[in-house]
C-alpha cells in the first residue's frame, strides 16, 4: 500500500495528527518505537491525564512562557473548547476541576487513549511498530523514510517524536536528530516543569510535607522575581516539587532562591497577633509544641532552628525579638535552590526544533517543503494545567490540516 503521508511518534500529537489528516481523505501510516501507542499519555496527570485546560486560546498564550506567539495561529484554530468538543463527542466525557483543569469523567488517562485509538481505526489509519532512522527526501522535498526494516515513501513526513523527558516512554531525541540532518536548528534542550534540588538539610527534613494555598516567588541573585503562583509545593529528599515548583522551573536560571510565604492571607501585622494570640493559649508549653496550630509538625523543627529558637524554650518566654523573625520567616521561607533535576525526570522538555524554522499557520519546515512538526519537539512548552497537552493538539491540528490538503 501506498501512503500520502507518514508520521513518525504515537503520542498525542502523532495520533492526533493522524486523526485531522485522515479525516480529510489522507492515506495515513503511523509509525511508533514502543509495542503501543500513547505510553507517555498514559502516565500524564498521574494517570488521569489532564487533557487540555478549559479557557480561551489567549489564556492559554499566557501560560506559554517560551514563544508563546509563534502558537497563535494554531491555538486560534484550535482551541481548548475545539479539543473538549471533539473528545466528548468520540466517546470520551470530560470533567472541568479546579484551576480549569480538564479530565476524563472516568479519571483514567486510558479513556483518552481510547478514544484516539477508536478514530484512528475509523479513519483507516494504519499503525505500525518501527523506530524511524532518517526522513528522505527528493529535490529537497520531504518523500519517505527509511526504517530498521524498510523504507517507506509518502508525499509528506510529519515529526511528532516528543522530546527527552520520560525516556523509559520512548522519548529519546530521535526527533531532534532526523530535524537536524535535514538542516533544521535544535535549541538546546533540558528539563522544564520539572522538580528543583536544594541547598541544606531543611527540605529532606520535611520530606514528604505538601503545603497547599502558599504563595511562590523564584528570585535570582540580583533579587528580581522570576515567576510567582500560588497553590501547592511538596518537600523531598532532593529540594521542592509540586505544581507551583515545576511552573516555576521553566524561569530557572542559575542558582535561585524560592520564597514561600506560608501564610498568604495575613500581612504581617494580623500574623503577629495570630502568633501572639498561640503563645498565649500555650503559653505553659514547650516552643516546639506551642505552634501546632500554626505550622505542620515536621515543619516546626525547621522552623525553630531557622529563627535560633531553642524547642524546649518556654512560649511565655518568647522575646518580641524572636517572635518578630518567626513572623519574618513565615512570610518568606527561603529555599537556596542549586538546580533542576534530571530531564529524564521532568514532565516536558524545553528546548526543540527551532520556531522561526517552521511556518507557524501550518507547522510545515521552511527549510523542507513536506516535512511537518507537532507536538514536544517543536521549542514551546508551558506551564501546568494542561496547557502542554493543548499545544500538542493544536500544533497536531495545524499540521494534519495543511498536510491534508
Amino acid at each position: 500500500m501506498t501512503y500520502d503521508g507518514i508520521i513518525i511518534g504515537g503520542g498525542p500529537a502523532g495520533m492526533f495528527a493522524a486523526i485531522t489528516a485522515a479525516g480529510r481523505g489522507q492515506r495515513v501510516l503511523l509509525l511508533e518505537r514502543n509495542d503501543r501507542l500513547g505510553r507517555k499519555l498514559l502516565i500524564t496527570g498521574k494517570g488521569r491525564c489532564n487533557v487540555t485546560n478549559n479557557c480561551s486560546p489567549e489564556e492559554v498564550l499566557r501560560n506559554v512562557p517560551r514563544n508563546g506567539r509563534f502558537l497563535f495561529s494554531a491555538m486560534a484554530a484550535c482551541p481548548p473548547k475545539a479539543v473538549m468538543e471533539f473528545l466528548e463527542s468520540h466517546g470520551c466525557p470530560l470533567k472541568t476541576e479546579r484551576g480549569n483543569r480538564v479530565f476524563p469523567v472516568s479519571d483514567r488517562s486510558q479513556s483518552v487513549l481510547d478514544c484516539l485509538r477508536g478514530e484512528l481505526r475509523r479513519l483507516g489509519v494504519t499503525v505500525r511498530q518501527a523506530r524511524v532512522r532518517e526522513i528522505l527526501t527528493e529535490d529537497g522535498r520531504a518523500s519517505g523514510v527509511r526504517t530498521e526494516q524498510e523504507t517507506v515513501g509518502a508525499q509528506w513526513v510529519l515529526l511528532a517524536t516528543g522530546g527527552l523527558s520520560y525516556p523509559a516512554t520512548g522519548s529519546t531525541g530521535d526527533g531532534y536528530a532526523m530535524a537536524a540532518a535535514l538542516g533544521h536548528t535544535v535549541t538546546d534542550t533540558e528539563g522544564s516543569l520539572v522538580p528543583l534540588e536544594a541547598a541544606g538539610e531543611d527540605c529532606r527534613d520535611m520530606q514528604g510535607l505538601s503545603l497547599r494555598n502558599v504563595g511562590v516567588k523564584l528570585v535570582d541573585g540580583k533579587g528580581k522575581v522570576l515567576y510567582r503562583d500560588f497553590g501547592e509545593l511538596l518537600f523531598t529528599h532532593f529540594g521542592v516539587s509540586g505544581p507551583t515548583v515545576l511552573s516555576a522551573s521553566a524561569h530557572l536560571k542559575g542558582s535561585c532562591r524560592l520564597m514561600i510565604d506560608l501564610k498568604p492571607a495575613l500581612e504581617e501585622g494580623k500574623l503577629d497577633d495570630r502568633i501572639l494570640r498561640d503563645l498565649e493559649m500555650y503559653r505553659n508549653r514547650s516552643m516546639e509544641n506551642a505552634l501546632t496550630d500554626l505550622l505542620p509538625r515536621s515543619m516546626i523543627p525547621v522552623m525553630l532552628r531557622r529563627c535560633g529558637i531553642d524547642p524546649t524554650l518556654q512560649a511565655n518566654a518568647l522575646t518580641r525579638q524572636q517572635r518578630r523573625g518567626l513572623v519574618t520567616e513565615l512570610k518568606a521561607f527561603a529555599v537556596e535552590i542549586t538546580g533542576k533535576r534530571p530531564v529524564a525526570e521532568a514532565i516536558i522538555t524545553s528546548g526543540g526544533v527551532k520556531v522561526s524554522e517552521v511556518d507557524p499557520k501550518t507547522m510545515e519546515s521552511k527549510r523542507v517543503p513536506g516535512l511537518y512538526f507537532a507536538g514536544e519537539i517543536l521549542d514551546c512548552d508551558a506551564y501546568t494545567g494542561g496547557f502542554n497537552l493543548q499545544i500538542a493538539w493544536a500544533t497536531a491540528f495545524a499540521a494534519g490540516t495543511a498536510a491534508g490538503r
